[in-house]
């Protein structure tokens, strides 16, 4: 059977669109903005599409956030919340027992000392965001500004979500710490997850901190994207729909070193010689009997 070329042209064509509607959309952010301006500094020098989390009692907060929006980044309040963990806690750190009141006060205070902020994580958090009255105080004083929230994920029974419910408060969810071990290898691996699970799912977002191994990390990485993947600030993945299903995020083990030269899968690509149309048909028939157009195109043979 011969392929006429009209139709070859069509499935081309709806390849290469089932290949851009697949894209994945990455959002990395930086944490813990607003101690180290070196290694920050270096962090401002990466695309724009990089955001950061200023920490709003740091003594860089103010000029940080300043310098990060001139440059194009967008900026989140991150904001201190009780741990479960007994540590030293920042000032004016957010706990469940908290009245509305106060929580209100050091969110202004906060949105006063980050200045261009358009979105809020939790710094630490476990013992705030597991408390369903906890957060839905802060979800209401939050709900009085244009923010988004951005859940750390530092607890597998986040609240975030159902005390959302009733605001204007939209809702993200981290998928991948970059830096849980700042082993180099390891941060190399976590980086590859992250790109993967946007691969899969359509988007991922992922956190790191101002390390020099992390900083190293994406300095390296970041140019070496697959051409399927897109970076994207958080507030571009408000709307955006999971391709597939999304499981809970689990506490991760600490990764293995990634394999040198390791490429992660999932690029689209479209040979530009001419070939026989035999052979365009098989070679295409292998390529999408995988996606979303397969059913379509055993329709048209």
């Amino acid at each position: 059977m011969f392929f006429q070329r009209p139709h070859l042209a069509a499935v081309i064509g709806g390849l290469l669109l089932s290949c851009a509607a697949h894209a994945g959309k990455l959002a990395i952010v930086i944490d813990d903005f607003g101690y180290r301006p070196s290694e920050e500094n270096k962090v401002l020098q990466m695309p724009a599409a990089i955001s950061v989390a200023v920490l709003p009692d740091a003594p860089g907060a103010r000029s940080m956030a300043i310098k990060a929006h001139q440059g194009g980044h967008e900026v989140l309040i991150h904001l201190p919340m009780a741990p479960l963990s007994k540590q030293p806690l920042e000032k004016d750190t957010l706990t469940p027992e908290m009245s509305s009141e106060e929580i209100a006060r050091i969110l202004r205070n906060a949105v006063n000392n980050v200045p261009y902020a358009v979105g809020l994580n939790n710094h630490m958090g476990s013992k705030m965001t597991s408390s369903l009255p906890g957060m839905v105080k802060m979800m209401q004083a939050l709900n009085q500004y244009n923010f988004y929230f951005l859940d750390s994920m530092t607890i597998g029974n986040s609240q975030s979500v159902p005390a959302a419910q009733g605001t204007r408060v939209k809702v993200l969810k981290r998928r991948v710490f970059l830096d849980d071990s700042q082993d180099i290898d390891a941060i190399r691996q976590q980086f590859t997850r992250a790109v993967k699970l946007a691969q899969r799912d359509g988007y991922a977002i992922a956190i790191g901190h101002p390390h020099p191994n992390t900083v190293r990390v994406l300095q390296q990485m970041l140019p070496t994207l697959p051409a399927d993947i897109t970076l994207v600030r958080p507030s571009q993945l408000l709307n955006e729909p999971l391709h597939g299903g999304s499981s809970p995020v689990k506490p991760q083990p600490r990764p293995r070193p990634q394999e040198p030269g390791f490429q992660p899968p999932g690029v689209c690509q479209v040979q530009p010689q001419p070939v026989p149309a035999t052979k365009a048909l098989g070679v295409v028939w292998e390529s999408v009997t995988s996606s979303a157009l397969a059913t379509t195109i055993r329709q048209l043979f």
